[in-house]
């Protein structure tokens, strides 16, 4: 029999997965899957249920709802100043993976060279490749996860079609600076390419900093791909929903791959997105405040069981790195020992790398209950310090 798809054959069973099954094993502490385990916030599960017992549950218009693609485009404008026309520059999808797939199949074609910097989220390179795209690597170095001119010499060329970014990047903690953007801006705009922007963690940005999408920056309204996730946002990952906000001659061939991937999303949960995209300031504030006091709670355990916690500016993730802690297993060593000897699930780094991989760094996730956060805290207390 004639084998498979060579790009999805090769790969093998997502990081997540294998840690959670490791997790579930040993009756583990999951820290490594990035899911927070609360239930939303009430008004928005409440509306969800009404809509599906009072709504309309056949096929929505295939681009989203106008409710969710007009609070979309005034979410844009509040708190980014930007000018989106709901009806032809938004679209909604069935989770920000989803709107990924739809932007690089909707605007690559076989040959062109994508920039991406890593570590990065493993869906972007299988995807690339199986559209018939080239992986170009940028590899940012801890602590700081920042990258030079050069770097951007080395990965950019006449071929150059796209540039993907996460901002704030899972899973280095790490928000892009201005200075950062304007550089990288610099270079699409001199290649004449264009930039997809993984943006699901907007709200979720710590210590007065502010996110800063690619697309608000001078001369890249016009060719960026900004993409967002109500399950970052509202904390319900279940829901898979997503959306990409983007000009409209970009944004039409990805509207044409959406319609081939899942074609629409549950109505009721859109409507109930709308309804949280319109609530005040003070949530979106108060997420962050919340998810900035976790990070706290873990990084001080972590630090008081012996392990250096490198900054976090912004997402559910810390990073330990286990070299200047004095600590010589590689990662996934680390990793596998924690889970089945200490009782707490962790993510190797060098998962989310291509090429040149580091060996020595952990993702812990802390969008979790405090009082699991406790009992990580303790396990860790117990096993790694007490340990020694």
């Amino acid at each position: 029999m004639k084998s498979g798809n060579s790009v999805f054959t090769a790969c093998g069973t997502t990081i997540f997965e294998v840690m959670s099954r490791l997790a579930d094993q040993h009756k583990a502490i999951n820290l490594g899957q990035g899911f927070p385990d609360g239930n939303g916030p009430p008004d928005v599960v409440t509306a969800a249920a009404t809509w599906l017992n009072d709504g309309w549950n056949q096929y929505p218009p295939m681009p989203g709802l106008p409710a969710l693609r007009q609070a979309l485009a005034a979410h844009n404008a509040r708190f980014y100043g930007l000018a989106v026309d709901w009806a032809t520059e938004t679209l909604v999808t069935s989770g920000a993976t989803e709107a990924l797939a739809a932007c690089l199949f909707g605007l690559l074609e076989p040959g062109d060279e994508v920039v991406l910097f890593q570590p990065l989220y493993d869906s972007y390179a299988p995807i690339i490749r199986r559209a018939g795209a080239v992986p170009r690597f940028v590899s940012l170095k801890a602590p700081d996860w920042s990258f030079t001119a050069g770097d951007l010499d080395a990965a950019f060329n006449e071929r150059t079609k796209l540039v993907l970014i996460n901002n704030p990047q899972n899973p280095a903690g790490k928000v892009w600076s201005r200075e950062e953007l304007d550089l990288l801006a610099s270079y699409v705009l001199r290649h004449d390419t264009m930039a997809v922007c993984d943006e699901v963690y907007e709200h979720l940005v710590f210590d007065g900093r502010r996110h800063i999408p690619l697309m608000s920056l001078p001369g890249m309204r016009d060719r960026t791909m900004r993409i967002g996730s109500a399950g970052k946002t509202f904390s319900l990952t279940g829901w898979k929903v997503g959306y990409v906000t983007g000009p409209a001659a970009l944004l039409a061939p990805v509207i044409k791959a959406h319609q081939f991937l899942t074609f629409t999303t549950p109505p009721n949960l859109q409507h109930a997105v709308a309804l949280g995209l319109n609530k005040d300031d003070a949530y979106f504030a108060g997420l962050a405040d919340d998810m900035a006091r976790r990070r706290n709670v873990l990084s001080a355990g972590l630090r008081a069981a012996g392990l250096v916690v490198l900054p976090c500016a912004g997402t559910y993730f810390l990073t330990v790195d286990l070299a200047a802690s004095g600590i010589e297993m590689d990662d996934k060593s680390f990793c596998q020992h924690l889970t089945e000897r200490v009782g707490v699930a962790a993510i190797p780094i060098s998962a989310f790398f291509e090429q040149d991989a580091p060996t020595h760094l952990v993702r812990f996730c802390f969008c979790k209950r405090d009082e699991v956060l406790e009992e990580a805290v303790r396990r860790l207390g117990q096993g790694i310090k007490g340990g020694r």
